[in-house]
């Protein structure tokens, strides 16, 4: 039997050292065209508790298994602790022996902006330098920047965030990488090739009239049917790609508050990541991406993870 002490422990600082943003946006591309499927993966169970919210995700394909306990607490920031917290407990896929406890916090870290950089590596012209806004200063926004960079080259990148300190502390790490970078106000979204939301916000960011024709929007930051980042405009003027159309429409309010005002219909969801993955073409009306997060981009990466440590 395996016993906790028994297990391989994959700590945060092990992980970015193993998976580069590029290889982790690499190990996402090969398991959808690989042929899984994210319409067949579990839905999230979140259960409220005082402090906000349990997560429990699990996901499984022949070889590894997989469920991330996640807690969401939106008080932590304020006594200096993280918002998401939690593990990781991969399986073997054949008999369900514990293999590895990863820090579940930092799986999540790793793995959203992948999700997002994937997306953004179809979905964005790779002929020219990017100028991109991006919402939000937690460890999402740095995550994103860095995956961003890993997939397309930046002219720009302009920061919006409520804390100015914060947003130009985010700043001032993107000109340590080279990108030309400021905080900004939502209005820059106008010249924006991109626009990248990760953040805690429930209602609208910016105004979507202003976004350009041709420009890719990616939002993160919800998977609560009433929250959203982007709003109705944004939403009725673009091609929406989605992870999977029924996660989507369970837990994406940026598309279920439009569907509710009657704005859109379920079939305004033009495709999903797999679809760009094999070969799906955008037009150029705005290109919206609504990641909710699921349980199958964890199993992927974490497996990954544990095979790299194992030197498999």
């Amino acid at each position: 039997m395996t016993t906790t002490t028994d297990l391989l422990r994959i700590e945060a600082p092990a992980m970015t050292r193993l998976l580069t943003p590029t290889a982790t946006v690499d190990v996402l591309a090969g398991v959808l065209r690989a042929g899984l499927d994210p319409e067949t993966a579990p839905p999230r169970t979140a259960v409220p508790v005082p402090a906000g919210e349990l997560l429990l995700m699990p996901a499984a394909d022949h070889a590894y298994a997989g469920v991330k306990i996640a807690g969401v607490a939106p008080g932590n920031p304020a006594l200096g602790l993280p918002r998401i917290t939690g593990s990781y407990l991969l399986l073997d896929g054949t008999d369900l022996r514990p293999l590895a406890l990863l820090d579940g916090a930092a799986l999540t870290e790793l793995r959203t902006p992948a999700v997002s950089a994937l997306a953004v590596r179809h979905l964005t012209p790779d002929d020219r330098p990017l100028r991109l806004v991006l919402f939000g200063t937690g460890p999402q926004a740095y995550g994103h920047l860095e995956a961003v960079l890993a997939v397309r080259e930046v002219a720009e990148a302009v920061v919006v965030g409520r804390n100015p300190v914060a947003a130009r502390a985010l700043a001032g790490y993107a000109r340590t990488l080279d990108v030309n970078a400021r905080a900004g106000t939502p209005d820059d979204v106008a010249e924006a090739d991109l626009v990248v939301c990760c953040t805690t916000a429930r209602t609208p960011l910016f105004d979507g009239a202003l976004v350009a024709s041709g420009a890719t929007v990616v939002a993160v930051g919800s998977h609560e049917p009433t929250a959203r980042e982007t709003d109705t405009a944004l939403v009725t003027r673009a091609e929406v790609y989605v992870e999977a159309r029924a996660a989507a429409l369970r837990e994406a309010g940026d598309l279920l508050v439009p569907l509710s005002e009657g704005a859109i219909g379920e079939e305004h969801i033009t495709g999903t990541l797999a679809d760009l993955v094999h070969g799906h073409t955008p037009s150029e009306r705005p290109r919206f991406f609504k990641s909710v997060g699921m349980a199958w981009e964890d199993l992927a990466v974490a497996s990954s993870l544990y095979r790299a440590v194992r030197g498999a």
